[in-house]
């Protein structure tokens, strides 16, 4: 089921042309629920956008769409960690019409499944997407079912007035990360900020910590239950993450990345393993210009810092919808320019994915991200993207919380993570 490691790589030009999207979504509560039935007139739309500043933004997209469609759009919010969590029994009831949702392993695994519809003729008559996006985009039967709509990078984030007052400089190895988090910790500093209550925000951590000891192609194996995780390769990725656990906020289990998040803001912790997106919408606006991130550092030389996370955020049509011409009518609105250029505007913190979409309004952190992603070897999609979604969900949350509570134990932990592999993996 995994995705092979050609498929994953991306070059460097067409990743200029207009390369990835979004990982980590956000949200607030309710159960995830669909919205069958209504009008010919009427699309439904499930999301996962329920924090302020996405939200806000999509409303004014679907609005944009009324006025020029003079349709109607119903959106459906719901708490991302539960759509998440949902998404199988959603699709297998009676799911809304359009859906926001991923690229690459976590859509062609619902499309294998026969719940997405193809549009593959829409695609047909896409302008502004890279080869790439196209590839991520694409079912194992090579028919397209995803609309790309925006991306963003990990990468560590810090501020920079914290920086200078402390006369910190950014490492570029992982010893430096590590000195420099012993440097903050004596500081009175929280050297890591951190929050994993919703589940996903640690592995970011894990990805790169892997990518980075291993490389990405035994990343990328590992995540397609190609490896074992009682490989020692796997183990010496938890104990270095074991041996940076002291510096670390305490009681990570029990906080929400925005909480974290907001950490970082306040100067109580000096650095954080985000997503674009998520310390900027924590921020102050009048702070936001200090904020600053760099790329992971480098484990071995041999990988260097060649793979970035950036992750693909969009939309996908469901092969239920009683509604198929009017959720493609929206789809292909939500491939424009236009489209992506309404969100940005409400939303700076993501990276437009149609290369006719105008960056002039592109900050500073955007500008960078841009950069970060174009220089990059490979592209990973996140660990609940990269690999099955039911693998992510009842197993790696769940092991990478417990190491989080006991990061001395790795032998239970990893003979406990391949024994339910082996069952999940084998289970199709």
């Amino acid at each position: 089921m995994a995705q092979s490691s050609s498929e994953h790589r991306i070059s460097r030009r067409s990743l200029l042309r207009g390369t990835m999207v979004g990982a980590g979504a956000i949200t607030l509560p309710t159960l995830l629920t669909a919205c069958g039935g209504g009008p010919g007139n009427e699309v439904k739309i499930g999301s996962n956008a329920s924090d302020a500043v996405p939200r806000k933004a999509f409303d004014e997209v679907f609005t944009a769409y009324e006025k020029k469609s003079d349709k109607k759009v119903k959106v459906n919010t719901v708490n991302h960690e539960s759509f998440q969590e949902n998404i199988n029994r959603y699709l297998k009831g009676t799911p809304d019409d359009v859906f926001m949702w991923f690229a690459g392993y976590r859509m062609q695994f619902f499309a294998q499944q026969g719940l997405l519809a193809e549009i593959s003729d829409l695609w047909k008559g896409f302008d502004g997407f890279s080869d790439a996006l196209k590839q991520q985009s694409t079912g194992k039967d090579g028919k397209q079912y995803f609309v790309p709509y925006y991306y963003y990078p990990w990468a560590v984030f810090y501020r920079k007035s914290v920086f200078q007052q402390h006369g910190y400089e950014v490492p570029k190895t992982f010893d430096e990360y590590r000195a420099l988090a012993k440097r903050m910790d004596k500081d009175g500093l929280d050297a890591i900020a951190f929050g994993d209550k919703d589940g996903w925000p640690a592995m970011g951590t894990f990805d790169y910590l892997n990518m980075r000891a291993n490389g990405y192609d035994f990343h990328i194996s590992l995540m397609g239950g190609k490896e074992s995780w009682t490989d020692p390769r796997v183990k010496h990725v938890f104990d270095l993450w074991r041996g940076l656990m002291p510096y670390h906020q305490k009681g990570a289990n029990g906080r929400t990345w925005q909480e974290a998040a907001q950490s970082l803001a306040q100067k109580k912790s000096g650095m954080a393993v985000f997503g674009l997106p998520h310390p900027g919408q924590q921020f102050p606006e009048a702070d936001r210009d200090d904020l600053d991130f760099f790329a992971f550092p480098e484990i071995d030389s041999a990988y260097g810092q060649d793979a970035v996370e950036a992750p693909i955020d969009g939309f996908l049509l469901s092969k239920k919808s009683k509604r198929q011409k009017e959720g493609k009518e929206l789809l292909k609105y939500l491939a424009t320019p236009a489209a992506e250029e309404i969100y940005l505007k409400r939303d700076p913190n993501n990276i437009a994915v149609n290369d006719g979409a105008s960056t002039s309004s592109y900050n500073a952190l955007q500008k960078k991200a841009v950069q970060m992603v174009a220089g990059a070897k490979q592209i990973s999609q996140f660990m609940d993207r990269d690999t099955r979604p039911d693998f992510a969900s009842q197993v790696m949350i769940r092991a990478i919380q417990q190491f989080i509570n006991n990061p001395d134990d790795i032998d239970s932990l990893t003979k406990s993570i391949e024994s339910q592999k082996k069952t999940i993996f084998t289970s199709d």
